[in-house]
């Protein structure tokens, strides 16, 4: 590891900890930060309703931490939609942002939309599929943004157990995502959870992002945050367990393909590979191949969208 690192992990590496309720909410008081929330939401109807809860109780009632509490449904076909606004979050479907332009499939898609349908000086993402959720994940991320001006973007990092294995999940990360950073990124290799879903940002950042549509927004995001506003801007809190629904082979596969695609692009701009990725099944006469196209497409900075430039003038 780089020395630069070692010196990183050690000024920019947190428990949730180390940042108390009463700090943070001074903190926020003191500064008149203002915190969003984004959940991204497909078919998540056993999941959102307690994460939405969990926040709004927490965070928002207990302590005025968090602003506003968003869930952007990207075209659920069961009751997401109804449970997160049950719960006490206002929900926009992803369709209804930005109409003019079409959406495409894929989870960058949605958090990018999310800019426009958000207030918040500091944005949040977090999944919507977390069980046993702790409100510690949204404040160990929106923590150092409230306390410590120099930082900008925080990631948690978290065990990821996978059934009943510690630390065996995140296959894609040690598989794909670890590689890859270490060995063209290696002032990004001190992070824990470089794919996770849980992090936050300042929004002065993110709208001059370009996001990846899909699986490859994390580390798009992180990689660009990188060379935007550099290392020592960069962080990451414990924020302890994550548990999650684990997806299947074939599908890890595919965001593989996706995150490997989206550092192929930031390595070497304009230089293309065949953005398709063709996997197996058996069926009935044997293995039959399924060809699936990778992810390619980016939506550009939000400061360059008319809408949202209209939005901050108004």
């Amino acid at each position: 590891m780089l020395e630069e690192v070692e010196h990183w992990l050690s000024r920019r590496s947190w428990s949730v900890a180390d940042r108390p309720l009463e700090l943070l909410t001074a903190a926020k008081r003191a500064s008149g930060t203002t915190v969003s929330v984004v959940l991204p939401a497909l078919d998540e109807e056993g999941t959102v309703g307690q994460i939405v809860a969990e926040i709004r109780r927490e965070l928002m009632e207990r302590v005025p931490l968090v602003d506003e509490l968003v869930v952007i449904d990207s075209g659920s076909s069961d009751r997401t939609a109804e449970v997160a606004a049950a719960a006490g979050a206002r929900v926009v479907h992803r369709d209804e942002i930005l109409p003019r332009l079409p959406p495409v499939p894929g989870k960058g898609e949605v958090l990018w939309r999310s800019l426009l349908v958000t207030g918040g000086d500091v944005v949040a993402f977090v999944d919507a599929d977390l069980r046993e959720f702790s409100a510690d994940f949204v404040s160990g991320i929106v923590g150092p943004l409230l306390t410590d001006p120099d930082v900008a973007f925080v990631k948690a990092m978290y065990d990821r157990p996978l059934g009943s294995a510690a630390g065996q999940g995140g296959r894609v990360t040690e598989l794909m995502a670890r590689p890859l950073l270490n060995m063209h990124w290696p002032l990004l290799a001190g992070f824990v959870q470089p794919l996770g879903g849980e992090y936050a940002a300042r929004r002065s950042l993110l709208e001059r992002l370009p996001f990846p549509v899909g699986y490859g927004v994390e580390l798009g995001l992180l990689v660009d945050a990188l060379h935007t506003v550099g290392l020592d801007a960069l962080a990451q809190v414990d924020v302890g367990v994550r548990r999650h629904r684990h997806q299947d082979g074939q599908a890890l596969g595919r965001m593989a393909a996706a995150i490997y695609r989206t550092a192929q692009l930031r390595l070497a701009r304009g230089h293309l590979v065949r953005p398709e990725l063709t996997q197996f099944e058996r069926g009935a006469d044997g293995f039959v191949p399924r060809t699936y196209p990778v992810d390619t497409e980016e939506r550009p900075p939000m400061t360059g969208i008319a809408e949202y430039a209209h939005r901050r003038v108004a």
